[in-house]
């Protein structure tokens, strides 16, 4: 990771995109599509496509040929994509239109459907680089379980897609592939770390995709992109020749879950996964189990967790939602999340436990991207000049919620590490009994992040906005995340936001800061990272929680939310709509 040491991932980084440009090249001789059709293929959702195929009125090829087109635009505004199978795609869907002619019957639940991986799923004869220069050049013997049910079910692998280094922050970059740009603003990431597959399904280069998350990998792109995404529990997917940076470490455990462009989308991918035991069996032989709806839901919702005050833009999603709720019949009660900032230190003082050597192991001699840096230094810095930084946050800038969090990176013994186990369980068992147990709650609406989506390069200073997200995998919650709406010019931040003292919510007042600036003339925030006026157009989703092992119900809720909010600009070529 030195200056003087980085001509190996220079040349490896070339080497992969060559390859890389070449298979793109050789797919731009596409075949031929019936004129008429394309727009429909795009438009359509997973389930729609299957049926289309099962009625003779589509071919697996036409579809394939119409999602090819489309990957390659992605790939060209947002560069989301990493390996790419289209060659290997076209013969398998010219194997399913042959099997489809001679049987008159469809393979199973994805017939035809193209599918897209985020870069950390093997898939056999590709590297699973995950931007590691040091993974390079290392084909993969077999597929990961999830893409070896895809396949069963007739659906077509066509691409890997990039991810942020060391897959633990939330700006798509890393030295190998390079940086994903938000296909609604390219000035803007689409979010990490499952972001090259958000960005690509965002602008419908694959009817279903799929992804991991840690702490909102799954979640914040989603919402960055305007797409949906199901982080569940662990235990119902299999991550089995899904490649984490962390082998070894359970303490906050990484899931696999489905992408989409739709809701349906996103219930068709867990009806495919769900307690699907495979060759290795580490997911609950549980499958997917209808749940029984109550006519009349009762959510909570909160507009900011205390940890970070979430934009106007963010808080509007949620009461929009609320209120579309509301207006359906359903019970909707703001409630107050029991120590937010608590879950924050736990899910630092967890993750820091080794200083990061785990996760860092692979870096090699790649340069470390700046984000990633902000984020290694705690547990890397002597214990008096962390202790001191922590002191400084909390007592001159009156910041208890930061000053924990820097406190809690630091190594720790084994002893230490179980305690903080222990820390974990104890926090959980007082969510639970709190919230769910407390109040009744079916679901939780919250937002997904502070912030819609996040200039290039500025997680560096802001990772604790991921604070909204890893509450619930601190807790181990099912999490869908629906697009709500876009931002508007009017969405500025006022002086509610500007100045800590004024309205509620308020948290972190060093990253509120950053976010929000200072006030104009106008009582305007002017000078940090939002800008509703910059940001205008730029998807915002929210975040639909259930109680643990109740992922179907979470699906449930999407539908019922997704149904209250009503026709907007989200779904199939929503992207082309929105006019970019």
């Amino acid at each position: 990771m030195w200056p003087f040491s980085t001509s190996a991932y220079i040349e490896v980084s070339r080497r992969k995109l060559l390859v890389r440009q070449e298979a793109l090249r050789a797919a731009r001789t596409r075949s031929f599509v019936p004129e008429g059709i394309e727009e429909s293929i795009l438009r359509a959702t997973a389930k729609e496509i299957v049926e289309r195929i099962s009625k003779g009125e589509w071919t697996a090829s036409e579809v394939l040929e119409a999602y090819i087109s489309r990957a390659l635009l992605s790939q060209d505004l947002t560069n989301c994509l990493t390996e790419v199978f289209f060659r290997e795609a076209r013969a398998q869907a010219k194997a399913l239109d042959a099997e489809f002619a001679s049987t008159g019957k469809i393979r199973g639940l994805l017939h035809g459907v193209p599918v897209s991986f985020k870069d950390v799923f093997d898939v056999k004869g590709y590297d699973t680089t995950m931007g590691f220069s040091t993974r390079a050049h290392r084909p993969c013997f077999e597929d990961a379980q999830v893409v070896a049910l895809v396949r069963q079910a007739g659906g077509i692998p066509i691409a890997k897609t990039n991810v942020a280094q060391l897959v633990f922050f939330f700006e798509c970059t890393n030295p190998v592939w390079g940086r994903t740009l938000n296909p609604y603003s390219r000035s803007y990431t689409c979010g990490g770390t499952s972001g090259g597959e958000a960005a690509l399904l965002g602008m419908d280069g694959a009817a279903l995709g799929w992804g991991t998350d840690i702490g909102g990998s799954l979640r914040i792109p989603a919402s960055f992109c305007g797409i949906y995404s199901l982080k569940p529990g662990w235990g119902r997917i299999s991550t089995a020749g899904a490649i984490g940076t962390w082998p070894g470490f359970e303490a906050i455990r990484t899931v696999a879950g489905p992408m989409g462009r739709s809701v349906e989308d996103v219930e068709l991918g867990a009806r495919l996964v769900f307690g699907k035991l495979g060759t290795e069996y580490d997911p609950a032989p549980v499958p997917y189990r209808e749940p029984d709806m109550p006519q009349k839901l009762r959510f909570g919702f909160y507009i900011s967790d205390n940890f970070v005050k979430p934009s106007p833009a963010n808080q509007r999603a949620v009461l929009e939602a609320v209120e579309a709720l509301r207006r359906a019949g359903h019970e909707c009660i703001e409630f107050t999340v029991p120590q937010a900032p608590r879950a924050m230190e736990i899910f630092i003082g967890l993750t820091a436990a080794d200083g990061y050597k785990t996760l860092a192991a692979e870096l090699g001699n790649d340069p470390v991207e700046p984000g990633v840096s902000s984020l290694l230094l705690g547990p890397w810095l002597y214990g008096w000049v962390r202790n001191s930084m922590a002191w400084m946050i909390g007592k001159l800038f009156k910041d208890d919620k930061l000053s924990g969090t820097v406190r809690a990176a630091s190594c720790k013994s084994v002893q230490e590490f179980h305690n903080w186990v222990r820390q974990r369980d104890d926090y959980s068992r007082m969510f639970y009994r709190e919230v769910w147990d407390g109040h009744g709650f079916d679901g939780i609406l919250a937002p997904v992040l502070a912030l819609p989506a996040l200039p290039h390069d500025s997680c560096k200073f802001l990772s604790a906005l991921a604070a909204s997200t890893l509450l619930y995998n601190t807790v181990d919650s099912p999490v869908g995340v629906i697009p709500v709406t876009h931002v508007r010019p009017s969405d500025a931040a006022t002086t509610e936001w500007t100045n800590p003292h004024i309205g509620a919510g308020h948290g972190s007042p060093v990253v509120e800061k950053l976010l929000y600036g200072k006030p104009d003339e106008h009582g305007i925030g002017k000078g940090g990272f939002y800008d509703a006026e910059k940001m205008a157009g730029i998807p915002v989703g929210i975040q639909i929680v259930g109680k643990k092992w109740e992922e179907e119900k979470v699906i449930e809720m999407m539908k019922v939310v997704d149904r209250a909010l009503g026709p907007r600009p989200f779904g199939p070529l929503a992207w082309e709509k929105q006019g970019r």
